[in-house]
């Protein structure tokens, strides 16, 4: 049986990349700056809810928000 389990978060370098704030994401998104910003620094895992709307918003696949440990 394969085990996969989340990594490191990628929302911080996704973010860079798109030259996009955390402040930029909590108002298109609605959560808090500071819940991003948990997210970012690896402090939570974001729900999969999040994830797919952090998908969407970022315009990326939902399995590049996180690095995968494949056990």
């Amino acid at each position: 049986m394969i085990k996969v389990s989340r990594g490191r978060c990628l929302l911080k370098p996704i973010l860079k990349a798109r030259k996009m704030t955390q402040t930029e994401l909590a108002i298109r998104s609605g959560w808090s700056v500071r819940m991003i910003s948990h997210y970012c620094n690896d402090e939570k895992k974001m729900s999969v809810e999040a994830m797919y709307a952090a998908s969407l918003i970022l315009e990326v696949d939902m399995s590049e928000l996180y690095e995968w440990v494949i056990e």
